[in-house]
């Protein structure tokens, strides 16, 4: 089989999970159709769908059993991060474009907080930079896990959950001890223009 036919059949084999979850409003912990259901749902041999659950199961989405099925698992980013890192770090330019990458989110996310953000947040996100001034790695995703819960965007989040926890494989992602009070007092004195050139320089 061709690698496009291969990329096709895993394809159709993702949609048809999505589409048996959504159905059947399925949780972590759910079993879901076997090997020999799917293939004949989607008239496609049984290696080829086989092979496409294994990649599933290799990044954490599922998991197989012996002898009782596949089932709906819990989704954990640090198997992804240990993937990302054995392939993708082999590449020396991408370390520099992850840092870069995260770091655009980080701004994105800091602009789209700012509307949501009230006195009460201001006095936490000041705790969270005074709290950990010896521990730079742990303000920096403290600080930020709080951002990005005030951006409710839960796509957002998880790209940044995911790339906050590969980037430790490579550096320490944050930024020097005053940005985050000067961008808790972009914050306080509603100046939103501000937040951009925070990040640029």
């Amino acid at each position: 089989m061709s690698t496009s036919s291969k990329q096709k059949v895993y394809q159709e084999v993702i949609k048809e999970l999505q589409r048996h979850i959504e159905m059947h409003h399925l949780n972590a912990g759910d079993k879901l159709p076997s090997e020999r259901e799917i293939s004949e749902r989607l008239n496609a041999g049984r290696s080829s769908v086989r092979e496409a659950l294994r990649a599933l199961e290799l990044i954490g989405l599922i998991e197989t059993r012996h002898g009782e099925g596949t089932y709906l698992r819990t989704y954990r980013t640090f198997q992804t991060v240990e993937l990302l890192s054995s392939f993708i770090l082999r590449q020396e330019n991408m370390k520099n474009d992850l840092s870069v990458t995260q770091k655009i989110i980080e701004k994105e996310a800091a602009k789209l907080a700012f509307s949501r953000m009230e006195e009460n947040d201001f006095k936490k996100l000041n705790k969270i930079a005074a709290m950990y001034t010896n521990d730079p790695h742990t303000r920096h995703s403290t600080y930020f896990t709080y951002l990005f819960e005030k951006t409710e965007n839960l796509l957002m989040t998880k790209i940044w959950v995911l790339m906050n926890e590969f980037s430790h494989t490579v550096s320490t992602q944050h930024y020097d001890d005053a940005f985050y009070s000067k961008l808790t007092d972009l914050y306080s004195d509603r100046d939103y223009l501000s937040i951009e050139e925070l990040f640029i320089n």
